[in-house]
């Protein structure tokens, strides 16, 4: 679990915030990217002097940002990382969220993961209902030409490649 909190750093954190890198850079009016847009009550800085919550216990893997040493206060556990989906969430935490493979990693974690799930629902012996899962009926119901369309075209476009594949086939033979 190498992307777990240290609670150590952690108390560091929270009772000095300024050794988290950047903290108080809008301290300053003229350093603040919304000055002299925004309308100052005098309030402003107050916000930094509130309770702060109880961290969550931590019992499971969290994956966190690599530019943030702390663990948020609180985070979901709904669906923990696991599988195939779960280590490719491992190493997409352990790029930047400013480069692209960060976010190519998660969306290929997310697409796995409904594999993982139907996988998981055909192990339990549990048919997938696509048809109510994907939300078709609420759409032949409200929207029926843009589902009548959107089928007609994938229809249209799978046909296509299949013809295609198939005569490339029939001339590689020939």
């Amino acid at each position: 679990m190498e992307n777990m909190i240290n609670p150590e750093m952690d108390r560091k954190i929270a009772n000095e915030p300024k050794n988290i890198p950047g903290w108080g850079m809008d301290a300053d009016p003229e350093n603040d990217p919304t000055y002299p847009m925004k309308h100052r009550t005098g309030a402003d800085h107050e916000r930094i002097h509130y309770e702060k919550a109880p961290q969550q216990p931590v019992n499971i893997e969290i994956y966190h940002s690599n530019e943030r040493p702390g663990l948020s206060r609180v985070f979901g556990t709904s669906t923990p990382p696991a599988g195939l989906s779960g280590l490719i969430r491992k190493q997409a935490f352990k790029y930047s969220e400013g480069q692209a493979a960060h976010w190519m990693m998660l969306m290929l974690a997310d697409r796995v993961d409904v594999v993982q799930g139907i996988v998981e629902d055909l192990r339990h012996g549990i048919i997938p209902n696509f048809f109510a899962e994907a939300g078709w009926g609420a759409e032949w119901k409200y929207n029926r030409k843009k589902l009548v369309t959107r089928v007609a075209v994938k229809v249209i476009v799978i046909s296509l490649v299949a013809m295609w594949l198939t005569r490339r086939k029939k001339s590689r033979m020939a």
